[in-house]
């Protein structure tokens, strides 16, 4: 069930020159992939062209045996006034509750599960939305800074949890974390920005599982392919 790219070019409306062209990639395997690169070079408008938000744009993107693709950001606030727990039932199928008690003991929350969303930091809000994605019948969830606001050590136990819970399904890690990208995804698609060629270079990842995974040398020659990349 390989996600295609083939030539995708995406102008904003009433804008001259188009955000990015000729953007072609391949993701044969499921896994935790990667769009990295600098703001405003097009990382959010691919997620969302992917994931069929987005419609006037010109090329190729295939997704045939995909099903359900989501696209969750750090931005999306949910309902102050709400109960997280409540929230949370009432938002997840019930085929996949049984997994929110797990989810919420990964991702440190089991302190805020009778509080209101209100009460919680950023870091938190943030952790509950990508629960209320991760459980939900997808084959494909872009996570578009969806860790922000949330410390490194949580970040690290979160991905390795994610990554081991859910290797059926296809993630796109949308950050501005050059080491995180190059530990922990697989397919990194570095977006260079206008006016160079090309606009995109596929990088390899060291798509690390657990914590003993990664070597020192590994890292610095994945860090120094992306940079040189960009």
């Amino acid at each position: 069930m390989p996600l295609i790219c083939d030539k995708v070019a995406f102008t904003y409306p009433g804008a001259e020159l188009p955000l990015f062209t000729d953007v072609s990639f391949e993701l044969a395997a499921p896994g935790f992939h990667s769009f990295f690169g600098p703001s405003g070079v097009g990382k959010t408008s691919l997620a969302r062209i992917i994931t069929g938000d987005i419609a006037q744009f010109s090329g190729r993107v295939a997704t045939d045996g995909l099903a359900n693709l989501l696209y969750s950001h750090n931005k999306e606030r949910l309902p102050g006034w709400s109960g997280v727990g409540r929230h949370l039932t009432r938002v997840i199928p019930p085929s996949m509750q049984a997994g929110i008690d797990e989810l919420v003991e990964i991702f440190g929350l089991s302190d805020c599960i009778g509080s209101r969303f209100d009460q919680l930091s950023m870091g938190q809000q943030n952790r509950v939305n990508l629960i209320r994605y991760l459980l939900q019948d997808c084959d494909l969830l872009i996570m578009d800074e969806s860790l922000a606001n949330v410390d490194e050590l949580t970040r690290e136990r979160i991905i390795l949890a994610v990554k081991a819970m859910f290797p059926r399904r296809y993630f796109i890690y949308i950050s501005h974390n050059v080491v995180e990208v190059a530990r922990f995804c697989d397919a990194i698609l570095v977006f260079r920005g206008r006016g160079k060629t090309p606009q995109t270079v596929m990088v390899q990842g060291c798509n690390i599982r657990t914590k003993d995974d990664l070597s020192r040398a590994a890292l610095d020659a994945t860090l120094l392919e992306i940079m040189n990349a960009a």
